[in-house]
């Protein structure tokens, strides 16, 4: 069986996080969107950091989805090793204050080394995010973009009838 060469790397801090960035990887699995998902630490596993990293573009991913809590280096760090896009989530982690320590360890990244980031335990925006990436050149993705849209029309107005 041939093993499907994954176009999106969702990394995470630390175990622990994995609760958090699953929303990313079910939305992907919905797209068809064939993903990876490791632990890559930045404070305790640098050297696999960088190594991930610099060879993701040559492994075929596409975009890489890093989620981190506390200090949250590991999206400004792997996209300071990259030209793919990185998008960020941030997680308030049991070590985190409140979150807000994430939220601006990823969001206030110096000018040249862009993160997406998304909201607080974000993941799913993570994951539509990184599909809506992928979908400007593939047809299919796209075309399933649009329709989650239309679900997402669709709930908006039943919940507009419940109301009548």
């Amino acid at each position: 069986m041939e093993k499907i060469q994954p176009m999106i790397g969702i990394i995470m801090g630390s175990s622990s996080d994995l609760k958090h960035m699953e929303a990313a990887a079910e939305f992907l699995i919905k797209m068809d969107i064939p993903f990876e998902m490791n632990v890559v630490s930045a404070h305790r596993t640098p050297d696999l950091m960088f190594e991930y990293a610099k060879n993701a573009e040559a492994r075929g991913l596409k975009v890489i989805i890093a989620g981190a809590g506390g200090a949250a280096h590991l999206p400004g760090m792997v996209a300071s090793l990259t030209i793919l896009p990185v998008i960020g989530v941030p997680i308030k982690s049991s070590n985190s204050i409140d979150g807000w320590d994430s939220v601006l360890s990823i969001l206030q990244m110096p000018g040249g080394v862009p993160v997406a980031t998304v909201a607080l335990n974000g993941s799913l925006n993570a994951g539509i995010l990184a599909a809506q990436i992928i979908g400007t050149a593939q047809e299919t993705v796209k075309m399933k973009l649009y329709e989650y849209k239309q679900e997402l029309l669709s709930k908006v107005m039943e919940a507009r009838e419940g109301m009548k």
